[in-house]
Parts: structure tokens; C-alpha cells; sequence
């Protein structure tokens, strides 16, 4: 069974960080975009202050094998749900354990009172757009110059 908790970058600077890049590596290739590590947990503390149940580590068994990013935005004058990290350790990837993790943020969207809910995925990421096409998302448009592609669900 998994469990989730709520980021503490002083407990989970090193992981946050880790499961960060390894997300660039999977989505682009290399982490080559990830930016500053210094400016990245700047910008985490802010959002776990304003949204603490959506930036959260997923454990099983006690060992971190995920992380989920979760806010609530403004897109094109709606409040939308946004996922800005859906992460697995890649020996948990296949295992059902992403449905989990999307029945934990569905959960987060739905007691937000949101009707949809967005994030981007690099188009290079083909297990990924498997994965969230499975869940129902559907493409709504590119991004970035073709960097990302932006997907769209509904609660």
C-alpha cells in the first residue's frame, strides 16, 4: 500500500532533487533543462506552502519511490488542476502503481473543486502518453516549440 507525505525539504532535499532530474532524463533525454537546483527547491518551498497535500512523496513499504507535484492555476480564465511532476522510481514504473498515484491527485483536484485538470509531457515520452491516455487525458495542444505537449482531463 503506498503512502503519501508531504514534502519536507529539509528531510527530502536530496530525493526531491534526485527524482527531479531523473523525470528530465526520462522526458528529454538528459537533464540538461532542469536549471538550478538552488532556484527549483526555492520555488518548491512556496508551492508546499500554499498547497502542502500536493507536493507530496509517495512510500511503499517505507522507501520513497515517487513524487507528485499538484496545484490549482489559472488557464485562459478557468481554475484548472496542473500536475507539474508525476513520478516513479523506474522499477516501480509498470506495476499499477501510477494509477495510484492518479487516484491520490484526482482526490486533490476533486476536493479543489476543479473540473479539469492539465499537465505537459515531452512528446519523446511515449510510455508516458500511453500511460496518461490509459487514464483518460487527452492532447489539447503543443508547447515550447514542440517541447511538450500538453495534456487535459476531466473530473
Amino acid at each position: 500500500m503506498l503512502t503519501f507525505e508531504t514534502m519536507d525539504l529539509t528531510k527530502h532535499q536530496k530525493t526531491v532533487i534526485a527524482f527531479r532530474k531523473d523525470s528530465f532524463k526520462a522526458s528529454f533525454g538528459d537533464t540538461a533543462g532542469f536549471g538550478d537546483e538552488d532556484d527549483y527547491l526555492h520555488w518548491l518551498g512556496e508551492k508546499i506552502s500554499t498547497f502542502p497535500k500536493g507536493f507530496v512523496m509517495v512510500l511503499e513499504d517505507g522507501e520513497y519511490i515517487g513524487q507528485l507535484e499538484l496545484s490549482i492555476k489559472d488557464y485562459k480564465g478557468e481554475s484548472i488542476g496542473y500536475i507539474h511532476l508525476f513520478y516513479l522510481v523506474p522499477e516501480k514504473r509498470g506495476k499499477g502503481r501510477g494509477v495510484d498515484l492518479f487516484h491520490y491527485a484526482k482526490a486533490f483536484f476533486l476536493e479543489s473543486k476543479v473540473e479539469h485538470y492539465h499537465l505537459r509531457v515531452s512528446p519523446s515520452n511515449k510510455r508516458a502518453l500511453t500511460f496518461y491516455r490509459k487514464i483518460g487525458m487527452e492532447q489539447i495542444k503543443t508547447e515550447l516549440d514542440g517541447k511538450v505537449v500538453r495534456m487535459r482531463g476531466k473530473l
